[in-house]
């Protein structure tokens, strides 16, 4: 669609609006190494890009900024996700190599770490199930052939399925297995319920309870079901810092947004798998019309259970935010599999 030295222009121009936040000339691209037009000729290139759309110019400024358009075809076209800082990195990977005990502070230090490193504003949203417990599990049977499986949290959560009964399995052998559930699992989290049923209990389950396996897997079906979810966020004030947000109205709808969760679980909620980039009114909740989310999802044991955002203007740097979430969520993933196997 663009010729390689409009591509050049258009990279060179939404380079230099990230820096600077101000309006970028054609005298100051041809001042660039890797740019060997002259000014002229590079004043002619963004006529046509602004004719198109990639461009705007903003009031009567010689220069131009990207449009939603511009950011669009920079982040799908022009963006290079082999790079990344060293010193990111490394502050990265000396944050995984710590031992973190208390699994529900990992989404809030993920949230504050991503924050300080890309100055802007981090979400992340993760399984209400990592400091959840269980209070106490039923299995009522309904039928010869039917039972519903209850889990009832420490939060009041309850967790309902209706299940076929293994027709080998005795109704006596079902208040035995459910008895020896809770007196051993009552008060574990969530997250830890099934490494326990295998690793620690499993051996002492198959010594006295007939049919163990399949009745695990019953109440397994119901914990895979367990998504309430938890939402964390950091560096809202690195947000309220950038020149984008001087204007009062746009911080007070941004504000608003913040205090109403329910709103931002569900836009990371939707999000698909994978890195995801929504620019400007791409995304679907107006108080952000002004700014550019990057996702990224991340998994345990193959089972897709959070998202992590980046919320920053449409002046974001793209290339590095993109990079090091990627880097982030293959790294959670790992670690989280590991910790749960």
């Amino acid at each position: 669609m663009l010729s390689d030295r409009q591509r050049l222009i258009l990279s060179a121009i939404v380079d230099d609006y990230i820096r600077s936040a101000e309006p970028v000339g054609s005298r100051s691209i041809s001042k660039r190494e890797d740019v060997t037009f002259s000014p002229a000729t590079i004043r002619n290139e963004m006529s046509d890009l602004e004719d198109m759309g990639f461009l705007e110019q903003p009031h009567t400024s010689a220069g131009r900024i990207p449009s939603h358009k511009g950011y669009r075809y920079y982040v799908d076209h022009l963006v290079d996700l082999a790079r990344m800082n060293n010193l990111d990195s490394r502050e990265l990977k000396q944050f995984f190599t710590v031992q973190i005990q208390q699994t529900e502070k990992v989404m809030q230090q993920v949230a504050a770490i991503f924050s300080n490193i890309t100055s802007y504003t981090s979400i992340a949203l993760g399984p209400e199930m990592f400091h959840t417990t269980l209070r106490h599990l039923q299995l009522v049977p309904m039928s010869d052939e039917a039972a519903v499986v209850i889990i009832v949290t420490n939060t009041g959560q309850v967790e309902n399925r209706m299940v076929s009964i293994p027709k080998d399995v005795p109704v006596s052998e079902i208040e035995r297995f459910v008895n020896f559930f809770n007196a051993k699992l009552t008060g574990v989290p969530l997250l830890h319920l099934k490494s326990k049923l295998y690793n620690e209990i499993g051996d002492e389950l198959s010594r006295h309870v007939a049919g163990y396996e399949e009745l695990i897997h019953l109440v397994e079906g119901v914990l895979n079901e367990s998504k309430e979810e938890k939402l964390y966020t950091s560096g809202m004030t690195h947000m309220l810092a950038q020149p984008e947000f001087k204007d009062v109205e746009k911080v007070k709808s941004l504000l608003e947004l913040f205090d109403e969760s329910r709103t931002l679980v569900r836009l990371l909620s939707s999000q698909r798998e994978g890195i995801q980039v929504q620019i400007g009114a791409e995304n679907n909740v107006e108080a952000i019309h002004n700014c550019s989310l990057i996702t990224a999802t991340y998994s345990m044991n193959g089972m897709h259970i959070g998202t992590i955002g980046i919320l920053g203007p449409t002046r974001m740097e793209y290339a590095k935010v993109m990079n090091l979430l990627q880097y982030l969520s293959d790294d959670i993933s790992d670690i989280l599999s590991r910790w749960y196997k």
